[in-house]
């Protein structure tokens, strides 16, 4: 059975406080690809230690996973894009946190990397911040991987909400809405995962689990 490549940044801070991948956006789709049967990678722009927040989340699987030592092993030296082998993976997953808004947004290597996957059939999925990561996915027609879809994303009332939105770059809602057809949101940290065929958005964390499921889910 083929892998899914986890895609996570490098960048660690948010206006001077600690930053990463979210930890429960991670660990909670991780849990469902598990126990779906599916191995992963975790893979990085740079590779090795990849910085992660969150892990106070005091929730079982959040925990659990954290507390795997060959999940900490892995975390500590992620894959670099450059050797990854496309032809393992099934499928690809970005979990948010806000160090994916710097990083992951722009680059074209992980960009191709995707598009080339989702064009020979593989899921991809991405969770509150993750989409950012899909923004610059240009298939081989030259239209963007959310040209025509309905996706989501963390929103601007999460933004505000979290106390985050004079410290982002830019507003991730309004970028995945000049892209895709359609945006979609409901109520500040409630659960929404949109499904277009092979593509799946979550809108915030508590998303997450959902967002693995799903994935696992269109892989059977």
């Amino acid at each position: 059975m083929k892998k899914i490549l986890i895609l996570l940044t490098n960048h660690d801070d948010l206006a001077g406080e600690k930053n990463g991948t979210y930890a429960p956006e991670l660990t909670h789709a991780l849990h469902e690809f598990k126990a779906g049967g599916y191995e992963y990678d975790l893979v990085s722009i740079q590779g090795g230690a990849a910085p992660i927040y969150g892990e106070e989340a005091d929730d079982a699987v959040n925990q659990a996973v954290l507390a795997d030592a060959e999940f900490r092993k892995r975390l500590a030296d992620t894959l670099p894009v450059e050797k990854v082998d496309p032809a393992d993976y099934a499928a690809v997953f970005y979990p948010g946190g806000f160090g994916l808004l710097f990083d992951l947004y722009t680059h074209e290597g992980t960009a191709e990397i995707t598009a080339g996957l989702y064009e020979k059939g593989a899921v991809v999925g991405a969770v509150c911040h993750g989409p950012a990561g899909l923004l610059p996915v240009t298939l081989s027609d030259g239209k963007s991987i959310l040209e025509g879809k309905t996706v989501t994303c963390f929103t601007r009332e999460e933004e505000i909400s979290f106390g985050t939105i004079d410290k982002i770059p830019y507003l991730l809602e309004e970028k995945m809405m000049e892209k895709a057809a359609r945006f979609t949101k409901v109520q500040p940290w409630g659960d929404n995962v949109i499904v277009e065929d092979r593509l799946i958005t979550g809108q915030n964390p508590a998303s997450a689990g959902a967002v693995g499921k799903a994935m696992v889910e269109r892989l059977k």
